[in-house]
Formats: C-alpha cells, structure tokens, sequence
C-alpha cells in the first residue's frame, strides 16, 4: 500500500472495522481532493464490490489500475468484480495478473483457482490449491475450496478425502461437514452422508443449502417422510418454488398422490413458469386420467431439472403441422419401457399420411420394426431426408385431437414365427402340461425409484406353492444371480442365456400363458404382446398406472396388484398367489 495520508487512513481504518457509510465518505472525500489516489479508488470499488454495485467497483477499479499497472491486490480484487459481473475469462487473466506480480500472493492464488472452478477448468483449479496447499498446509480456506474443486469435477473420493483432512484440522468447521456429506451422498453412502449434514446442520441450524441436501439426501436413500420434514424446515428458512416442489414430489413418493397437487400450485405462485412444478403436474394429471391437460403440460419436460433435451441438428421439430406426404423421425426417449409403450402411436401417424422411421436402442429395434407404420427402425442414422422430427413422448399430445385418451389397440407388436419356433418344444417339454408363467422381479438398478420399484426374488416364495405352474424366469442382469439364493422357495427355470435382445424375450413370452413381473420394460412388452401380464406395483407407483385402479387403460390383458404400505410386498405377492389358486 502506498505512504497513506491521515484521511485516508482513517477511512480504512473505518472500512476494516465495518463501519461502511463513514469508510464511503471517507474514500471519497479523498478523491475529491485526489483523483487519482490509487487506493482510495481501490478501497472505494472493493467496498462498492461488498455492496453488491459491482459495475460500479470495476470502473473504480480500472481507473486506479490506469494509474498503477503493477497494483497486485488491486488486479487480484479486480478479478472478484470480474467473476461477480459473471466475466470468468478476464477473473482468470486479473488473478494470473496479480501472481505475475507477486508469485506468492496466496489470496489471488486461491482465487483463482475459484474463478478457474466457475469457469469449468475443474483439473486446472485442483493444480491451484494443491500449490498453495504445498506451500501452506495450514492454508484451511483453499484445502475447502479443493475439496469443492474435486466434487465439481466429480472426483468425490478425492473431495471426501480433502474434506475429512480439514475436519481433522477444524473438527467444527460447517463448511467441511457440509462437503463431506454432499460427496458421501455423491457416493451412495446414504447413512454417513446424512450423519454428516446434520453435523453441519447442529453448527448452522439455519443454513438452507444444507436443509435442502439433508432433503434430497434423505429422498435418494429412500427415506422420504424425513426428506419431507428436512424441504419443510428449509421452507421456514426461504419461501422457495422449487422446495414446494420437493416438498410434492416428497408426498407423491410416499404414494400420497391427491397430496402433491398444492405444493406444486404455490410453486407456480412464485413462480409461474417454473419448469418442475409443470412438469410434476403433468405427470400428476396424467395419472388421473386427464390425458389432453397432461400431454399439454409434459412438453415442458425439457425445460425441467429431470431432463437432458434431445435434438436433431438440421431437422425442424414437429410441432403438430400436418403430415400427409411427409416423411418423420420419431426419436425414442427415456427408458426401453416408455419407447415400447409409446411406439403404439405411430400408427397413427401413419393415419395422418406421414411415413415413419424410428430411432430405439438396438435391442429392442425387431420389435419397434413389428409395429404398423413404423418403415424404418434402428439406433441411428443418417438424417437427410426427413421433413420432421418428434421425441416419441411428445406424439400423444400432438394427436390428441384424434386420440383424447390412452391408445389400446393391443397388440401392436408382434414376434416372428421364425423366432417363436426356435423354443416351444423345449418349453413345453419343462412344462409337462402345466400352466407356464414368467416371472420378473427387478429392474434396472440405475432407476431413480428402482429400491422401491424392484423386490428381492425371496419375496416371491408364497408362490411355491401354487400347484401346477411351471416357472420361468425372464429376469437378466444382476437380480438374475439371486435364482441361487436359498431363501426362496420358488424355483424357476432359467432360459434366459438364450434371450439376447427383446425380441428374444418376446419370443419367450409368447410361449407362456401368463407373465407376473414388477414395474420394468417386460411388463411393457408384454402387454404390447397382448399377452397377460400381471404387474406388482409399490405404493409409489409410475403415472402410467394410474389412480385407483387394477387394472390398465394402456394394456387392457394386464392385472395391477399394488402395495399399500410403500416397501411391504406381501399384500400383492398374496393377493396374486390367491388369484393362481382360483384359478
């Protein structure tokens, strides 16, 4: 700092001890006098940055760095406003600026490894921190700051690691707390991750970030009337529109459906456009059946937090022009479940003049193939050619004038005879006259509600003893290795090393008499099939199967048997038990 004049001083003086408005007038009645005081112009914009007029502080700022070019803590607060305005490339250059400067300037160090984190140069901010970290171990505020460096470029062993570092330094700092439970939820370890925000949580009760991720940490283990408690306290803190929402999704997860609609409505309160709240009651209204509202609303999907938008560059998206003579591309979305059930519409799409191709995952191409109207499918391909292009969930809402509710016409796929053919004998031969059922009781594990969705195989014992079925199971993936288990009774056979796509599987089913499987991409085919599938439900069911119901507007040959105690599966497994025997 240069020779201070005593007015000067006393305005520093005044703005270390906080007393901002005399610091203020402090500053600028030494810049009446002085214009060009190089620090009164510095301290004056840093103040205004700690104010929030940023705009202000850079013009102060620039003017003093006109004045002093090699001003180290000047071109190093300078970079703050800069990242403040939101220019994180000239933070970067004014940090860089000040270390040219002065190489050991550790507070422009450790800044700009923040600024080079903003700016998504996660790898070049860890090298940042880890040097000050080399020169000063004790320096607690980068080892924090590293530690978020890790968790942004998602090396959450690394960012554990650091955090768990600082809390051996600083057993009470919230900050570490609140990082190391954020990277142990990152890591699945639910229980330890909770442990540590409401660690955090008893040094800062009010802090809302933490009450929020206490909520979503809870929610991710599966525990939501505590997810719904955390997002609640948070609401005390902050009226927010996307914690109504929370607080919604919290409900309907407990399978409280008619209980979400309000927190979504006061998030729209706040917030009238807000894209979750939308979408969530999209979902919401589909399930009660109103089928126009909701295909409306699900078009928002895109814009909500649940989503990544798809395109097709050079193509324009169909947006319900007429199709007669035009060619379309229907892009598959979200999982094999949804594109099986909603292959369906391109019938009629086909009604509208329209000639279709579709894009699915490969193994599920033979199928889509079998659907009417559909020309062409595969995973990709070229683009020309193509007048439009749709997501396929978006198709019910652009024909609801021709379809106002679910579309039934079942089947709509189909399997080759060739296909068929290849197994029947060796079913039969298992079977020995005995009815034939399939069975599933997992999905996929990278399912947001899977641990609920999804039942252990043992929970299928009460099944064993259902004279006169012959099992077989049609479960892959790694639920298939708990057929080795003991604590089931049931005791399937398994052709499932011959099921190499779902075409395969199709072929299979459609040598049973009957499918039972949870809520998962068979159920879909199956019914697709027009084959009777029996599907178990857990009380928080998808939308897609509906409100009050056992039964379902989209596969008219499925049977729903639902939980009501979310997690319990022996009411459905005993009501679909009693519904074999009667028969």
């Amino acid at each position: 700092m240069n020779q201070l004049s005593e007015p000067f001083a006393v305005a520093f003086s005044h703005h270390q001890a906080g007393l901002m408005a005399d610091a203020e007038s402090g500053y600028r009645t030494v810049l009446e006098a002085r214009p060009d005081h190089v620090d009164a112009l510095h301290y004056l914009g840093v103040l205004l940055h700690q104010r929030g007029e940023n705009e202000e502080a850079a013009k102060l700022m620039d003017r003093a760095l006109g004045l002093a070019l090699d001003a180290s803590a000047c071109w190093s607060n300078r970079g703050l406003v800069a990242a403040a305005l939101g220019d994180l490339p000239y933070a970067v250059e004014c940090h860089e600026r000040a270390l040219v400067i002065d190489p050991d300037f550790t507070n422009a160090r450790n800044n700009l490894g923040v600024a080079l984190q903003k700016q998504g140069l996660f790898n070049e901010s860890i090298e940042q921190h880890k040097t000050l970290l080399v020169q000063d171990p004790d320096l607690f505020d980068s080892r924090l700051n590293l530690g978020g460096a890790f968790a942004a470029a998602k090396r959450y062993e690394e960012a554990l690691e650091t955090y768990q570092e600082a809390l051996r330094r600083n057993p009470d700092s919230f900050e570490a707390h609140f990082g190391k439970g954020n990277a142990l939820r990152e890591l699945k370890r639910f229980d330890e991750a909770v442990a540590s925000l409401n660690r955090a949580l008893a040094l800062k009760p009010n802090h809302f970030e933490a009450r929020v991720n206490l909520g979503t940490t809870l929610g991710l283990h599966g525990r939501f009337v505590e997810a719904e408690a955390a997002y609640r306290q948070a609401l005390t803190l902050r009226d927010d529109p996307q914690i109504h929402v929370c607080v919604g999704a919290a409900r309907g997860s407990q399978g409280l459906f008619e209980e979400e609609e309000p927190h979504y409505r006061r998030a729209l309160e706040l917030a009238p456009d807000h894209a979750d709240a939308q979408h969530n009651l999209a979902l919401l209204e589909l399930r009660r059946g109103n089928f126009k509202e909701g295909w409306a609303l699900h078009e928002v999907r895109w814009r909500s937090s649940k989503y990544q938008p798809i395109s097709v560059p050079g193509v324009p998206e169909w947006h319900g022009e007429p199709l007669q003579g035009k060619t379309l591309l229907v892009v598959g979305e979200q999982g094999h479940g949804d594109m099986i059930q909603f292959a369906r519409y391109v019938t009629v799409l086909e009604q509208m003049g329209a000639t279709v191709d579709m894009w699915v995952p490969e193994n599920i191409v033979e199928l889509v193939k079998s659907v009417r109207g559909v020309r062409r499918a595969a995973y990709r391909g070229p683009t020309h050619g193509y007048d439009y292009w749709t997501p396929s969930m978006s198709v019910p809402h652009h024909v609801s004038h021709l379809v106002p509710g679910a579309l039934a016409d079942i089947p709509y796929m189909s399997v080759s005879a060739e296909r068929i053919g290849m197994g029947p004998t060796r079913v039969d031969k298992l079977a020995a006259g005995r009815r034939k059922i399939g069975i599933v009781w997992a999905g996929s594990p990278t399912f947001g509600n899977d641990q609920f969705r999804s039942m252990p195989f043992s929970a299928l014992s009460p099944l064993a003893d259902v004279p006169d079925v012959a099992w077989f199971s049609l479960q892959k993936g790694a639920a298939r290795d708990q057929l080795s288990s003991p604590d089931c009774a049931l005791k399937p056979y398994d052709l499932t090393e011959d099921l190499h796509d779902f075409a395969d599987t199709a072929a299979l089913i459609e040598q049973l008499d009957l499918v039972i499987t949870v809520d998962t991409s068979v159920a879909h085919v199956t019914g697709a099939l027009g084959k009777p599938v029996w599907v178990f439900l857990p009380a928080n069911n998808d939308w897609r199967w509906m409100m009050n119901r056992d039964d379902s507007v989209w596969y008219p040959s499925a049977r729903l048997f639902k939980q009501t105690t979310l997690g319990d599966w022996t009411e459905p497994v005993a009501k679909a038990k009693a519904a074999l025997m009667a028969k």
